[in-house]
């Protein structure tokens, strides 16, 4: 289990973009990171994965401070060396276990070529090869859907039903709510650098209403006035 308490993400002196946060992530199961623009769900995988120096408070795994090599972290923008080859890629990270070949029957990536060539979902497909590779006990996955394929956006999810099985902890972020509800134990909803609300299965549908209907009422003065 993850356990976060009082932690704060402070830019500079004065922009606070996580506040007192306390929020756990049970293992073996899926947790789903919800939030409007703002809310600050990037700068909290960065505290996470240990981009973004806390200001305050602690996170822990397992009872004890969470550390970088425990988590295997997939970015919304992917980088690469240039000039290397997705299978050069995958060869820096050191796991003899993981069968190339094998995995890339589900992703169909020329791993001869060099990256550079590759399409945006191409390039998601290796990273997520890159995360599986590293078989860490917690995966956090900052828009995996982004730019996948119908097929292989089934394929993810199977994967990652599976490795929840094995007892890994897993954080998503997503714009599309439905991707998370379709997946997750549990859904957690950011806003203004706190967790308001964690929600669970069960409750899903009803959080999605009431968070549509926020954003409607939101929008609906400007656009009785554009309209």
């Amino acid at each position: 289990m993850i356990t976060i308490n009082n932690l704060t993400v402070s830019y500079g002196s004065e922009k606070m973009v996580i506040n007192n946060l306390h929020l756990s992530l049970s293992s073996g199961q899926i947790h789903g990171l919800v939030g409007l623009n703002g809310a600050g769900k990037t700068s909290l995988l960065d505290a996470l994965h240990g981009l973004l120096r806390p200001t305050s408070g602690s996170m822990k795994y397992q009872e004890r401070p969470l550390n970088k090599k425990d988590i295997s972290f997939l970015p919304t923008e992917n980088y690469f060396y240039p000039s290397i080859t997705g299978r050069e890629y995958l060869n820096l990270f050191p796991n003899t276990d993981f069968q190339i070949e094998d995995w890339n029957e589900l992703f169909h990536l020329p791993l001869d070529q060099l990256i550079d060539g590759y399409s945006t979902g191409m390039k998601k497909k290796l990273a997520i090869l890159g995360v599986l590779k590293e078989d860490k006990p917690i995966l956090i996955l900052d828009e995996p859907f982004n730019g996948l394929d119908l097929e292989t956006g089934r394929t993810l999810h199977s994967i990652l039903s599976n490795l929840k099985s094995k007892q890994k902890t897993i954080l998503i972020t997503s714009h599309i709510l439905d991707s998370l509800i379709d997946l997750c134990d549990e859904i957690h909803y950011l806003e203004a650098g706190m967790i308001k609300i964690s929600i669970q299965k069960e409750n899903f549908e009803s959080f999605k209403e009431e968070l549509f209907e926020k954003m409607a009422q939101k929008t609906k003065g400007k656009l009785d006035m554009l309209l």
